[in-house]
């Protein structure tokens, strides 16, 4: 998608691309700053040589305007989300205590998971099974 992007930008040209620069480069941004685990460096190499050649193409003021403008909805929709979640934390407490149990779970596994790769020798103690009744609300 990023090349046909690339290519779609080349093709339009310096003055058709111009409305289209935010819609073009909000993927490239999200891809440049994800902060994944497993994410692939030949995606954030792509969308960075796209991000020079529209840069090149359209001149750096009209691109850092429209760069600017998609940060800032990115902020804005992250900003969002968090008051979402906030507020759903307040409205619905049941969800928001299922949530919290499902993390810490994650967390303790996570935790065991990095002791046995520090210390091979060392088996921490696993639930014999993952099913339904273990994500369940305690009463």
């Amino acid at each position: 998608i990023f090349k046909f992007l690339g290519a779609i930008s080349v093709d339009l040209g310096k003055d058709r691309i111009k409305p289209y620069l935010p819609t073009i480069l909000t993927p490239l941004y999200r891809e440049l700053n994800s902060t994944y685990a497993e994410q692939d460096s030949t995606l954030k190499d792509l969308s960075q040589e796209i991000i020079e050649l529209l840069k090149k193409l359209v001149g750096l003021e009209e691109f850092s305007l429209a760069f600017s403008s998609v940060q800032k909805q990115a902020t804005q929709r992250r900003v969002m989300r968090k008051k979402q979640r906030a507020l759903q934390t307040v409205a619905n407490p049941d969800i928001a205590a299922r949530r919290k149990l499902k993390r810490h779970k994650n967390k303790a596994e996570t935790r065991k998971r990095k002791i046995e790769s520090l210390r091979p020798t060392y088996k921490a103690k696993r639930p014999r099974s993952h099913s339904l009744k273990d994500l369940a609300m305690v009463e």
